[in-house]
């Protein structure tokens, strides 16, 4: 069954239309598309079909879209399945059509950001059903390829997953070597609290159930179980109970999630969401119209 939920956290055109000229740029260098150029005349049209060779998340279309808008800006681009939808296996997820110049110098560009894209929303989508029926949230990390973050985060959201923080600038995640540098859990969240607004989430990594006891003592904001194992788990949820959210991370696979699920956290984070996520085979493929 196709899942039609909406995504209303949308990738904004101030952020797609950069890297995809960025990425054009990289591919077409000072001389442009030389094969595509010598064989194809200026004038020509033609219609692309992308289509899914393995089953997935779809995730990226529109970015694909301005890739090709990038050189014919009157493209006609139709989704069949949209970002956050499950496509079956040889099923189309989007007619393009326009001149053929562009839509293959495009090309590429368009189908690097559609799979990876729908990989990582893929990779999410398996997480998410993996802990189905616990109340343990998945979402990601800043473990993204540099400059492809927002892409890789709206992916996850494809996906059913949400989004940790966006960078450093957001919110205050307190980890194991801050502590070690400020001194001690206390003089690390003492610190914070003196220098960031009243509205940011302060979040602190602990490593023991010692550490949890101490950080609880302090207004905070939510707690990072750090490398714990399920009943370790079970014992900080207690603890935490009533106080502050819990959010598991450390080495989670999709083959531990569920039992990570089942100690009762509230969050559970893998940076292998963003960083081994397989990309989805994705084809495009072309008929040549006058």
């Amino acid at each position: 069954m196709t899942d039609t939920r909406k995504f209303d956290l949308d990738l904004a055109p101030i952020v797609i239309e950069p890297a995809v000229q960025a990425a054009l740029a990289e591919d077409l260098g000072l001389a442009g598309d030389i094969t595509t150029n010598s064989v194809i005349g200026p004038d020509v049209r033609a219609v692309g079909l992308f289509a899914t060779r393995k089953p997935g998340v779809v995730s990226g279309l529109k970015v694909a879209e301005a890739a090709f808008r990038a050189l014919d800006p009157d493209v006609e681009f139709e989704i069949v399945h949209p970002d956050g939808t499950n496509a079956p296996g040889k099923s189309p997820l989007a007619h393009v059509r326009g001149n053929a110049r562009a839509l293959l110098s495009a090309e590429r560009v368009a189908l690097n950001f559609v799979g990876r894209m729908s990989g990582i929303a893929t990779l999410t989508r398996q997480f998410v059903d993996a802990v189905k029926g616990t109340n343990a949230v998945i979402i990601d990390t800043r473990k993204t390829t540099p400059n492809l973050r927002a892409f890789e985060k709206y992916a996850v959201r494809c996906g059913g997953g949400l989004n940790h923080r966006v960078g450093l600038f957001d919110a205050v995640l307190i980890k194991d070597n801050h502590i070690v540098v400020a001194g001690g859990i206390g003089a690390a969240i003492q610190a914070v609290k003196s220098r960031v607004g009243h509205l940011v989430k302060v979040e602190v990594e602990v490593d023991t159930l010692d550490q949890l006891k101490e950080a609880l003592t302090y207004r905070i904001d939510a707690v990072l179980l750090d490398n714990m194992t399920p009943d370790q788990m079970r014992e900080a949820v207690r603890m935490c109970a009533g106080k502050v959210i819990t959010e598991a991370s450390g080495g989670v696979k999709l083959e531990s999630v569920r039992a990570i699920a089942e100690a009762g956290v509230d969050l559970i984070s893998s940076g292998s969401l963003t960083h081994s996520a397989a990309v989805l085979d994705i084809g495009l493929d072309f008929e040549m119209r006058t």
